[in-house]
């Protein structure tokens, strides 16, 4: 197998805001969904200074399942092609490097829920959010299982302690008879 023109990068980093998803037209005249992201990356010496890499993930992609959790701020890791992104900054108006990513592939590593934001704004607050009651589910009874004051049965249906009773003793072992040529 050869490994000519692969372009296969990893990269973790933590989303900039929620992803948005677009309908596109397509060359051939197809309707395609497409969402996009941002992620910051942080260096690995200075771990002040980030980095972004814009996203891009295409309906139909194994990343495309993963939408529903991709909330800003959570932690996730991208497995895709990379292609360099050059642009011009508006607040300083230089060029700037950019990278941007096809996304194959998403794992989730540390997940932010719309609960877990709430907490924690309340929690700025000094607040405390109630924690919610669930009722212990209910022990479903099996048909077989035996009652208070029913008799054990075995599972021929013969009540067993009736059986235990009624067994007559040990058989004698007869006698060996001799055999005669």
């Amino acid at each position: 197998m050869s490994s000519v023109g692969l372009n296969k990068w990893i990269v973790s980093g933590h989303l900039a805001a929620d992803a948005e998803i677009k309908t596109v037209d397509l060359k051939s005249g197809e309707k395609a969904k497409v969402a996009k992201a941002t992620i910051y990356v942080r260096k690995p010496r200075n771990r002040e200074d980030a980095f972004t890499v814009a996203l891009t993930i295409w309906e139909g992609s194994n990343a495309w399942r993963r939408l529903p959790y991709l909330k800003k701020g959570s932690l996730i890791i991208c497995t895709g092609s990379l292609d360099a992104n050059p642009y011009i900054s508006s607040s300083d108006n230089l060029p700037k490097a950019g990278l941007a990513m096809t996304v194959l592939d998403i794992d989730l590593d540390n997940v932010r829920y719309p609960e877990e934001e709430e907490e924690e704004i309340a929690g700025d607050r000094g607040e405390t959010t109630p924690e919610p009651k669930i009722p212990a589910p209910p022990i479903p009874s099996t048909p077989n299982s035996p009652k208070a004051g029913d008799k054990k049965s075995s599972p021929s249906g013969v009540d067993i302690k009736s059986q235990k009773q009624a067994s007559p003793a040990a058989p004698k072992q007869e006698s060996k008879a001799s055999i005669k040529p």
